[in-house]
């Protein structure tokens, strides 16, 4: 009996979370009455498939995603270079400051994203802008920059290495292996998972970035996918019908995206949590 209770609130839980995606695709298949009946319908009575269409020709949705995207890979490959290099030194090698330097970068973490918006601001400005701080920098550069290196992505890549026992360390060492090699051919193959994890976090959160996007963006060839959907919920007014068509193909390669590695995602946690 515990454990059904247990699926039972994991079920309820599960349908409380999962209401608002339902509820997003049934009304990008209603028609602009139906969408903005008072109350609204649970099953659309008559199915509208030409939502999608209208919405994706309403908007330079192609620029946005290849925008996206490639703001996006760039960020998560980024932040898989620097991330792994900072954490194997975090776990695996000895220097003076070690510990001071991992606490300063886990205080980083605890500070909230706005705290940092205004130093970002200023020091991208000045970085890309120097004679003209005032002026907003528009480029692909400056999406990417601030979020290549996370705290949190050191942490999880670092708890990971830390289970690698120094045994294995000195083995590699007497075979001639140094710390590149050793990180290369042992340490990487045996953490995917964790690397898929860090990869599919820091994905996703490029891919759903707005705040700093408007900020520091104003043409609409470089802005990403977020930016596009705000400025057709602008155009589309009250056709509740195309602005849940819209988000629905915005969430949808993140949905993907998330199917196909939620094994990865899970194991990537799990492993992180034997040591440290």
């Amino acid at each position: 009996m515990r454990n059904a209770w247990k699926h039972i609130v994991l079920i309820a839980v599960a349908l409380l979370v999962a209401y608002p995606f339902y509820y997003m695709v049934s009304t990008a298949f209603k028609s602009f009455a139906e969408a903005t009946a008072s109350p609204p319908t649970v099953f659309p009575t008559e199915l509208h498939p030409e939502n999608f269409a209208e919405a994706w020709e309403s908007a330079p949705w192609p620029r946005y995603f290849l925008n996206t995207l490639l703001i996006a890979g760039v960020t998560t490959a980024g932040e898989l270079v620097v991330s792994v290099l900072a954490a194997y030194a975090f776990a695996q090698m000895s220097f003076r400051g070690k510990a001071v330097a991992f606490t300063v970068v886990l205080a980083t973490y605890m500070m909230p994203a706005e705290a940092t918006l205004i130093p970002n601001f200023v020091l991208m400005t000045r970085l890309f802008r120097p004679n003209d701080p005032t002026r907003l920098v528009d480029g692909y550069l400056v999406q990417v920059l601030p979020f290549v290196a996370t705290a949190f992505s050191i942490f999880l890549l670092r708890q990971q290495f830390l289970a690698f026992p120094q045994e294995l360390k000195d083995a590699a060492r007497m075979d001639g292996a140094g710390h590149v090699r050793f990180l290369w051919s042992v340490v990487l193959p045996n953490s995917v998972p964790t690397l898929v994890t860090v990869g599919i976090i820091g994905f996703l959160g490029s891919w759903n970035a707005f705040q700093w996007p408007l900020i520091m963006t104003s043409r609409p060839d470089i802005q990403p996918i977020q930016i596009g959907l705000n400025a057709f919920r602008g155009e589309a007014g009250s056709s509740y019908h195309l602005l849940m068509a819209a988000a629905a193909f915005v969430v949808a390669p993140v949905v993907a995206l998330y199917l196909v590695g939620q094994r990865y995602l899970v194991q990537g946690v799990a492993r992180t949590g034997i040591r440290g």
